[in-house]
Parts: C-alpha cells; sequence; structure tokens
C-alpha cells in the first residue's frame, strides 16, 4: 500500500513558528492556558488550517477543531495540547498538533479518502498549572462528556516521550500500550517540640525524623513492589522549622506512578505499614492520605497493534512502551479507542527550553501517525458501531 507523503518542510516550520509564540528570549515558552498567548496560539492554529481550505470551529472550553468541511463523519480524532507549563519546551505537546494538521493537510491535498473520516483538535489546558484548571487534562475532559465524542471513531496522539528510555535503547519510534496510574498523598506526622540542645535522642518526639526516614524509603518500597514504579517525595514542611527545636509536626508529599493497579495498592499498602513502624520507633503518630489518584489507561489493543506495525514497516528501531507522563490520550482512552505514538526526547529533557528531538524523527512520526490514521480508518469504518465503541469500555 503506498501512502502520502507529509510535508517536511512545511512541518519543521510550523512547529518553528508556533514555538514563537509565547517565547522569551531564551526560548522557554510562556503559552499558558487562557493567557494572551495561549489564545494567539490557537488563533495561528485555526487561521492556518482555515488557509488551507479546511472547516475550523472551537468548542465552549477552548478546543480548536478542524476537518474537511464536506466530511459527514465519524471521523477519527488526531491531535495534542497546544498550552505549555510556565517556562516549557517547544515540542510538548504543540509537536502532536502541528503533526495532526500536517497529517490532515497532506491526506486533504491528495484526496485521501481517510481525509473524510479524519478531524484534528488542539486542546485546551492539559497541562493544568492555573487555579481553575483543576489538575489539568480540561479540554479533553470537557470532550469526553460532550455529544461529540459519540462521532468519533477513536483518537490517535503523537508525542516526544519526555524522557530517556527512547534515547537510550535507541529507538525512532514507540507504539505506546497505556499510561501509569498516578498517585498522590499527603503524610502528617505529629511529635513532640522541645529543645534540641538539651533533649537527648532517646527522649525525642520526632517528627522531622520520622519524614526524613520514611521519605528516604520511599524509593526502595516502590522498586520492592513493582521494579518499574516511580516514586518521588516533593516536598517536607517541619514545624515550628527551627535550627534549635525538635519538629513538633512535619507534612510530606509524595507522588507515586505504576503500570496497574495491582502495583500502585501493593506501594499504598507498603507505604502506610513503613510510615506507622517509623513513627513508632520515634515515639510519634502518623498517617497517609491520599490527595489525588489518577488510573492507570490501557489503549486499545488493536489500535496499539496498528500503531505498531506502521512503526516496524518505518524503523527497525521500535518498541512496544508504557508512559510515565501523563496525556489527554488518558481521558480519551475511557470514552473512545485510543492510541500513542511516541519519538525520542533529547537527553529525556521536557518541561524546559533544552527540550529538543531531531527533525528526523520528527518527520518520521509523523509520517508514522499519518500512515496509522489511514490504518485505523479503513480497520474502525470495518467495525460495528456498537462494538467500536465498546472496545473503550
Amino acid at each position: 500500500m503506498s501512502f502520502p507523503t507529509i510535508n517536511a518542510e512545511r512541518l519543521l516550520s510550523d512547529i518553528t513558528h508556533l514555538g514563537q509564540i509565547g517565547a522569551d528570549p531564551k526560548g522557554s515558552l510562556y503559552r499558558v492556558a487562557g493567557s494572551a498567548a495561549d489564545l494567539a496560539g490557537r488563533d495561528w492554529i485555526d487561521k492556518t488550517m482555515r488557509v488551507s481550505g479546511l472547516h475550523t470551529w472551537r468548542d465552549d472550553i477552548g478546543n480548536v477543531f478542524s476537518r474537511r468541511a464536506e466530511s459527514d463523519g465519524p471521523w477519527l480524532l488526531i491531535g495534542s495540547h497546544a498550552d505549555t507549563v510556565p517556562g516549557g519546551g517547544h515540542l510538548d505537546g504543540a509537536y502532536g498538533v502541528i503533526a495532526a494538521m500536517e497529517v490532515l493537510r497532506t491526506l486533504h491535498e491528495a484526496n485521501h479518502p481517510a481525509a473524510d473520516y479524519l478531524e484534528t483538535v488542539a486542546f485546551y489546558d492539559e497541562e493544568g498549572v492555573t487555579l481553575q484548571s483543576n489538575g489539568g487534562l480540561v479540554g479533553s475532559t470537557a470532550l469526553s462528556n460532550h455529544p461529540h465524542v459519540q462521532e468519533l471513531l477513536g483518537y490517535l496522539e503523537l508525542h516526544v516521550e519526555q524522557g530517556p528510555r527512547m534515547e537510550r535503547a535507541d529507538l525512532d519510534l514507540s507504539a505506546v500500550t497505556g499510561i501509569v496510574g498516578v498517585r498522590r498523598y499527603i503524610v502528617e506526622i505529629d511529635g513532640q517540640e522541645n529543645h534540641a540542645g538539651t533533649t537527648p535522642f532517646e527522649l525525642r518526639a520526632d517528627a522531622g525524623r520520622v519524614a526524613t526516614r520514611f521519605g528516604a524509603l520511599v524509593r526502595d518500597v516502590c522498586q520492592n513492589v513493582d521494579r518499574t514504579s516511580i516514586g518521588n517525595v516533593g516536598s517536607i514542611t517541619l514545624e515550628p522549622n527551627a535550627p534549635n527545636v525538635v519538629p513538633g509536626r512535619a507534612t510530606v508529599q509524595v507522588e507515586v506512578r505504576a503500570g496497574s493497579e495491582k502495583a500502585l495498592d501493593g506501594i499504598e499498602t507498603l507505604l502506610t505499614e513503613e510510615l506507622h513502624r517509623i513513627a513508632g520507633e520515634e515515639k510519634c503518630t502518623a498517617g497517609l492520605r491520599t490527595t489525588s489518584a489518577k488510573p492507570v489507561a490501557e489503549f486499545d489493543t488493536r489500535l496499539v497493534d496498528a500503531v505498531e506495525q506502521v512503526c516496524v514497516r518505518n524503523s527497525e528501531r521500535f518498541e512496544r512502551m508504557l508512559s510515565y507522563a501523563g496525556h489527554d490520550a488518558s481521558v480519551m482512552s475511557t470514552k473512545i479507542p485510543t492510541a500513542m505514538i511516541f519519538v525520542p526526547s533529547t537527553g529525556g529533557y521536557s518541561h524546559s527550553n533544552l527540550e529538543h528531538t531531531p527533525d528526523e524523527q520528527l518527520v518520521l512520526g509523523t509520517q508514522a501517525l499519518l500512515e496509522s490514521v489511514v490504518a485505523v480508518v479503513n480497520m474502525m469504518l470495518a467495525t460495528d458501531v456498537s462494538e467500536r465503541h465498546s472496545l473503550a469500555a
């Protein structure tokens, strides 16, 4: 089967152009959701697709869509998010948006049959860094609860990995099998304030010592339960926070990520047991409280298989992979069949102006997205509607 070839020069030029909207002199992007730069970026996306002869519109939340004006659907949705974190890079989200635009334009210009069943999206506020964001994934959450989602065949998202695994393994492409679950906790520890100079170690109820001992164990707990899991102690707060006072209270913020709910449950259980053990040894009391829990997202096996076949055809340097970063695809996968494609991130850098992927891999990933679109459209149109949507259940 032959496929249209994307316009590599146009793709790279558009990535550069969007990367200039909201950039500071160092190249760090401040296109935070709802900002003037974010709105300017969305205006540019809208105008670019209209100039290409495509129909565009926006929903109430701010997602920007495009497709052929005469197409009746159903549609395969492709895209990513256009907003950034403060000081972010030019590829996170934006690459997937530009690649989706390029794929639709290429298929439209070639008058390829798949163009009639394709829709692009630039999601609003994936990053969730504003007070109004409620954790992010705002645009995809809104779409997943809108009647339009029932008109969609599925969702494909192309993204930079945002980590070092692909580069370390010398990979060009990866078919993403799902997204890890993420749980966050607050650990609250109560001891007894006392004079640090006059209170012997054995008589202390040192909440700070519990916090530091517990924090040092998080990595071991994660690794003991699941070698592929990740944990982080992001904050330790001591009270009264003075060098000559034994801390009477401590608060620890912890995040863990794993590829199965079983692993997450196991980590939570072991963290709780270790916390109580340490607190008891230090004559303190402590509790672990969940503040948020995002479930594991498992992508549709048929779509992942289709993406894998495309990736293998385009490069021998390929592996399946689990995503450790959150994406709009996690939300979409709860309603419609979903899959993702990754390309490498140089040095594993993301959310910074060091974000980079070689041009040839950006082009390769976009071509793989185009070919995946054709494969998935053909597969899904041959599937009964009721069966199609049950795939994501």
